[in-house]
C-alpha cells in the first residue's frame, strides 16, 4: 500500500474532516522493513486513515506526548499551529484555536473550546489542572466543530482519549522521574485481562516538587506541586457486536499553586488611575488609588461628616506601597500572604457500542463530573507599609477603652477588638473570604503584623450528559449518522471574594458611626468583603444531529449536517460589599434585620430583593459541508463550510454605579476552509496545508466595569494560513515542523472605554477618580477647550471643599486637576472629585462662560476598538523537531531537540503598548535510552532551555484595583532524568 503514514516522535498528524474518534494505531511494515505506525481514526463513523479525512487536527499518541516533553496543556500548545493555552485570573484557562478562545469570563459563560474525555463532553474539567497519564491519544480538531460536537465548539475540540482494557494480555508500565525543585513524578499503569470477554485497566500519577517562585518576605518558595490522579477501567465484550466501557478517575492537588505569576505597574504617583499607560512597569499600584485606602482616607471622612482622627490616611498623603519591592523578575515576588490551593475532580464514564445487524452501529454513552477549586492568593503581591495608620488606629483603641466616652466605647469597642485585638501596636486582623459575611467580626480572620489584602475563588459544580449515536454501514454512495444529547450542568457554589484590612476597617468603624446615628445597636458594614455571589446556576440543553455522506464515485465525497441546538440558563447571583448593616455578635451577616430594608441585588424588580434572579433561552440551528476530492490514494484536496455557535449569558450583577446590558447575546462563525493532504516518497514526506476564513458575529469579550466582569458582543473576521510536514529520510532521522500565520481584527464599528485611559487620548478632557466609591469618570470638553474643562472641575472641586452641594460636608480639601507624569501615556489632566457632583453641575456650570460645555462620561470617554486585533491570537506559530534513532546492537540511543517559536499577541481588545504579550521561544532537548523491543528506557531531559519566562496571556483589573497587569507564564527550565518499564 502506497503512503504508509508516519508518526513517530514529534508528528503532529493533520487534516481530519470530521470529528475523529482516533483507534488504536496499527504496526505495519515499510518498504525498508522499518516499523511505522499508521493512525486510523473513525472520522464519519468509519474507520479511516489520518490523511483521507478533511479538516484539520492534530494528534498526539502516548509516546508523542513523551517525546516532544508534553506533560500538560501548557506544553501542548507549543508544538500546534494557531493555537495556544493560558491560565486566566479566576481559576480558570482559555484554550484558544486560531485566535478564538475563552474572552467570556463569567458563570454563565460557556468555553468556545469543547473539552472532551473519551467522546464524551465536559462542562468544567480539572484536566488542564494536572498532568497527562496512561492516554491513548489526544487530538485538537481545529476549527467550529459545532455539528458532531455540539453547542461550545466555536473555535474547536480538544479530545482527551485514555487507555482502555486490553482483552490480549496482561501489561504493565511505570515510570519515574526525578528533576530540579525537587521535583518527583510518578506514573503507573497495569492491565489485567480477567476472562476472553472482561479485562480492567488501573492507572494514575503523582507529582510533587518545591515551588518556582521566591517570596522575599519571608525567604520561602512558593508556586509549589502536590497533586495525583487515579484512573479505573472496564472492558466488556459479551458478544463481537457488543462492547461495554465504563471508566472512572479521580484528581486531587492540595498546595501553594500561584493562579498568577507576577503583577506589574508602572507606578501613577497622582493615585487618580493607580497604573500608567505606557508600560507595565515593575513598581507597584499607588496605594492611594485603591477602594479601601480612599474609603478610609481624611477626604472621604470629611465628605460623610465623620471625625477625621478615625481616617487612615490621606489620598494625598503617602501611599502604603511607597516602600515596596517588586523584582523585575517574575519568579521574585514579595507577599506577605501565601497562597493556598486545592481543587478535585470525579470523571465517571459509560459507553455502549451495538452493532445492529451488518447495517447499523449505535453507541449510547453517560457521562457525571464532579469539581471543587479553592485558590486563596495575595491580591496586590505586595507588602503595605501600616505606618500611616498608627493615628487611626490609636484613635479607635482610644476610641474602644471608653477613653473619648461611654457611647463610643459601645459602638466601637466591638470593633477595635476585632481588628486590633492587641491593640494598636499589634496584629492587623483581615476577613476571610467566607460564606456567613461576618467576616472578622464573626470571628472569621487572619491577622499579620502587616495589613493583608487577597482574593479568594471558589468554586463547586457537577454536570451530566447522556448522547446516543446512530451510524449506518451501507455499501453503496450514501450512509448517515444521527445523534442526540441531552446533558445538565449545575454549579452550586461560585464566590469570588476580597479581603483587605482596609475594608474590614471602614466597615466596622463607619458601620459603628452609620449604627450610632441611626439609633440602632452595634453594628458594621455587611458584607466587610467584596464577594460577587452566584449560589445557583443550571445550563439545561439538548442536541439534534444528523449528517450525510454521499460519494459521487471513488474519488469525490460530499458530506452535509445540520444540528439543532436548544440552552436554558438560569442564575441566582448577587455582589455585596458595604451594603446593610449588621449588628455586632450575629453570625450570619444575610441574617441581618437591616438587610430587606437597606440592600436590593436587583433593581429591575419593584422592591428589595436579596438575589438576582434571571433566565435566558437560545435555539439555534448549525451545520456544515464539505466537498473533498481524494486526486491519488495519497492527495486529496478538499473545501468545507461550517456554521458554529455559542450560546449567549447573564452578567453578573454590578456594584450600582455603572448600567449595562443585562444579559449577551450568542456568538456565530461562518468558517470557509481549504486544505491539501498529501504525503510523497512512499511515506519519506507528508505535507498538509490549510486555508481558512472566518467571520465572526457576536464574539463575546470580557471587560472588568466596577469591579465585575462585563461580556460584550463584538464582529470580527480571521484569516490564516496552516503549514505542517514530516520528513524522514532514513529509518532514523525524522523531522516535523508546523507554521501558522493568523490575522484577526474586530471588523465592525464598537465603543468602549480603555479602563487604562478613561480620558481616550484627549487633552481636553479631565479622568476623575470618584472618592466615594473609587471608580474613574472623565470630564470631555464639547468644544476642545481645554482650560475650560479644567475650570469647571476645579470650581466643581470648591464647591465640594465648601460643603456647597447638598448631602456633602464641607472640608473634604479636593485638590485642583494635575497633570500625569511625562512618558505615563496620558494626555488628559487628573483630579479627585465626586462624578455625581460633576454630572449635577454639567448642565448649569458647565456651560458658563469660559468653559464651553462639558459632557461627564460616567464609564469613560469611548474609543472605537474597529480594526483591533483579538486577544490571545498571535500572527505566527513555528515549531521543528528532530531526531535520530541511533542503534547500538539491541538497544536504540535517540537524542531529540525541539524548537518552538511563538509570535507576539494582544493581551486585551486595546491593543495599547502596554497590553502586547511579547513573542517567546522555547528550546527542549532530550537523550532517551531504549532496552530491547523497548521494554525499558532511561532518559535525560531539559526544557525550556534557556529559562525564558514566556508570557502565556494577562489580565488587566478595574479602576478600584488600580489598573494593574497580572501575567501567566511557563514553566521555567526544568531538567532531570527518568527511566521507565513496559511489559
Amino acid at each position: 500500500m502506497r503512503g504508509k503514514l508516519t508518526l513517530l516522535a514529534g508528528v503532529c498528524a493533520a487534516a481530519v474532516a470530521s470529528p475523529s474518534f482516533a483507534q488504536n494505531a496499527q504496526s505495519t511494515a515499510g518498504d525498508n522493513g522499518t516499523a511505522v505506525q499508521e493512525i486510523i481514526v473513525t472520522a464519519q463513523r468509519q474507520s479511516q486513515r489520518l490523511q483521507t479525512v478533511p479538516i484539520a487536527i492534530s494528534a498526539f499518541t502516548k509516546e508523542n506526548l513523551d517525546k516532544q516533553q508534553i506533560r500538560n496543556p501548557l506544553d501542548l500548545q507549543l508544538s500546534l499551529p494557531n493555537i495556544t493555552f493560558t491560565k486566566t485570573n479566576f481559576t480558570t484557562s482559555s484554550f484558544t484555536i486560531r485566535g478564538i478562545g475563552d474572552l467570556c469570563t463569567g458563570v454563565t459563560c460557556d468555553s468556545a473550546t469543547a473539552i472532551h474525555v473519551n467522546d464524551a463532553p465536559l462542562f468544567f474539567s480539572g484536566l488542564f489542572e494536572g498532568e497527562f497519564y496512561d492516554l491513548q491519544q489526544v487530538e485538537v480538531l481545529r476549527g467550529p466543530q459545532g455539528t458532531l460536537f455540539g453547542r461550545n465548539a466555536t473555535s474547536g475540540v480538544v479530545n482527551f482519549r485514555t487507555a482502555k482494557p486490553d482483552l490480549n494480555g496482561f501489561g504493565a508500565s511505570g515510570d519515574a522521574e526525578y528533576g530540579n525543585y525537587n521535583s518527583v513524578r510518578l506514573r503507573g499503569a497495569i492491565n489485567i485481562p480477567l476472562t476472553q470477554t472482561l479485562a480492567v485497566r488501573a492507572a494514575g500519577f503523582y507529582l510533587k516538587r518545591d515551588g518556582y517562585t521566591q517570596n522575599l518576605y519571608n525567604n520561602t518558595k512558593i508556586d509549589d506541586r502536590n497533586m495525583y490522579g487515579l484512573r479505573g477501567s472496564l472492558t466488556w465484550q459479551p458478544s463481537s457486536s457488543t462492547t461495554i466501557d465504563i471508566m472512572g478517575q479521580y484528581f486531587r492537588e492540595k498546595d501553594s499553586r500561584m493562579r498568577i505569576q507576577k503583577q506589574y505597574c508602572q507606578e501613577d504617583p497622582t493615585g487618580i488611575l493607580g497604573c500608567l499607560n505606557t508600560t507595565r512597569g515593575t513598581s507597584t499600584t499607588n496605594g492611594n488609588a485603591l477602594l479601601a485606602n480612599v474609603l478610609t482616607s481624611r477626604e472621604f471622612f470629611a465628605i460623610r461628616g465623620l471625625p477625621q482622627a478615625f481616617a487612615l490616611g490621606s489620598i494625598y498623603g503617602p501611599q502604603v506601597y511607597r516602600n515596596e519591592i517588586n523584582p523585575a523578575d517574575p519568579r521574585v515576588v514579595n507577599t506577605d500572604f501565601a497562597p493556598t490551593y486545592f481543587t478535585e475532580e470525579t470523571i465517571i464514564q459509560g459507553t455502549l457500542k451495538q452493532d445492529i445487524g451488518e447495517k447499523f452501529s449505535l453507541r449510547v454513552e453517560g457521562n457525571y463530573q464532579n469539581t471543587k477549586v479553592d485558590s486563596q492568593q495575595d491580591y496586590n503581591n505586595a507588602v503595605a507599609d501600616r505606618s500611616t495608620f498608627t493615628p487611626a488606629l490609636g484613635a479607635l483603641a482610644a476610641a474602644g477603652a471608653g477613653l473619648l466616652g461611654p457611647g463610643l466605647k459601645t459602638y466601637l469597642a466591638p470593633v477595635a477588638n476585632a481588628l486590633i485585638p492587641q491593640g494598636p501596636g499589634g496584629p492587623l486582623c483581615t476577613s476571610l473570604g467566607e460564606e456567613t459575611g461576618t467576616g472578622v467580626f464573626g470571628g472569621h480572620s487572619a491577622c499579620a503584623s502587616t495589613p493583608l489584602d487577597f482574593d479568594r475563588s471558589i468554586q463547586r459544580q457537577n454536570a451530566w450528559t447522556a448522547e446516543a449515536v446512530l451510524t449506518s454501514k451501507f455499501d453503496g454512495p450514501f450512509n448517515f449518522l444521527l445523534g442526540g444529547i441531552y446533558g445538565q450542568y449545575k454549579v452550586t457554589e461560585n464566590s469570588y471574594y476580597v479581603s483587605s484590612f482596609g475594608l474590614d476597617y471602614f466597615a466596622g468603624v463607619v458601620g459603628a458611626f452609620s449604627a450610632l446615628g441611626a439609633g440602632a445597636p452595634p453594628a458594621y458594614l455587611a458584607t466587610p468583603t467584596y464577594r460577587n455571589n452566584t449560589p445557583a446556576y443550571k445550563l439545561t440543553t439538548y442536541g439534534l444531529f444528523g449528517e450525510a455522506y454521499f460519494k459521487f464515485n471513488d474519488r469525490i465525497k460530499l458530506t452535509a449536517g445540520l444540528r439543532y441546538n436548544n440552552d436554558k440558563k438560569t442564575v441566582r447571583a448577587r455582589t455585596t460589599l458595604f451594603n446593610f448593616l449588621a449588628p455586632v455578635g450575629s453570625t450570619n451577616a444575610y441574617d441581618s434585620p437591616f438587610l430587606a430594608a437597606s440592600y436590593d441585588a436587583d433593581a429591575g424588580i419593584a422592591g428589595n430583593q436579596p438575589f438576582q434572579i434571571r433566565d435566558v433561552k437560545f435555539g439555534e440551528v448549525t451545520g456544515r459541508a464539505v466537498l473533498d476530492f481524494q486526486i491519488t490514494p495519497d492527495n486529496l484536496v478538499y473545501a468545507s463550510y461550517s456554521r458554529g455557535y455559542k450560546s449567549g449569558g447573564i452578567t453578573p450583577p454590578l456594584s450600582p454605579i455603572f448600567a449595562v446590558p443585562e444579559s449577551f447575546t450568542p456568538e456565530f462563525v461562518n468558517a470557509f476552509e481549504i486544505g491539501t493532504k498529501n504525503t510523497f516518497a512512499n511515506g519519506a514526506l507528508q505535507l498538509n496545508l490549510t486555508g481558512f476564513y472566518y467571520q465572526y458575529k457576536g464574539l463575546q469579550l470580557s471587560r472588568i466595569v466596577a469591579r465585575t466582569s462585563v461580556n460584550d458582543n463584538v464582529s470580527a473576521n480571521i484569516y490564516g494560513i496552516e503549514a505542517e510536514a514530516i520528513i524522514r529520510p532514513s529509518r532514523q532521522l525524522t523531522i516535523n515542523t508546523n507554521f501558522s500565520y493568523l490575522n484577526t481584527k474586530v471588523s465592525e464599528d464598537k465603543l468602549l472605554s480603555n479602563p487604562r485611559d478613561f480620558g481616550n487620548g484627549r487633552k481636553d478632557a479631565v479622568i476623575i477618580k470618584d472618592i466615594t466609591n473609587t471608580a474613574n469618570c472623565a470630564v470631555g470638553s464639547n468644544s476642545g477647550n481645554v482650560a475650560g474643562v479644567n475650570a469647571f472641575v476645579n470650581t466643581a472641586n470648591t464647591l465640594i471643599n465648601n460643603g456647597a452641594i447638598p448631602g456633602v460636608q464641607a472640608g473634604a480639601g479636593l485638590k485642583p486637576t494635575t497633570q500625569f507624569p511625562a512618558g505615563g501615556g496620558i494626555a488628559s489632566t487628573g483630579a479627585y472629585s465626586i462624578c455625581a457632583v460633576l454630572s449635577a453641575l454639567a448642565p448649569t456650570l458647565g456651560n458658563a462662560p469660559g468653559i464651553g460645555g462639558v459632557t461627564v462620561y460616567s464609564s469613560g470617554i469611548p474609543t472605537n476598538i474597529r480594526g483591533n486585533k483579538l486577544p490571545g491570537a498571535p500572527n505566527i506559530k513555528f515549531s521543528a523537531g528532530v531526531q535520530y534513532a541511533a542503534p547500538i546492537g539491541n538497544l536504540t540511543l535517540t537524542p531529540r531537540f525541539d524548537l518552538n517559536f511563538t509570535g507576539k499577541s494582544e493581551g486585551t481588545i486595546f491593543n495599547g503598548v502596554v497590553d502586547k504579550v511579547p513573542s517567546f521561544t522555547q528550546l527542549n532537548a532530550q537523550l532517551q535510552l531504549d532496552g530491547p523491543d523497548k521494554k525499558w528506557f532511561i532518559r535525560g531531559f531539559i526544557q525550556n532551555i534557556t529559562n525564558d519566562n514566556s508570557v502565556t496571556g494577562l489580565y488587566v483589573t478595574d479602576q478600584s484595583s488600580g489598573n494593574f497587569t497580572n501575567v501567566f507564564t511557563l514553566e521555567p527550565r526544568r531538567y532531570g532524568i527518568a527511566a521507565g518499564f513496559k511489559f
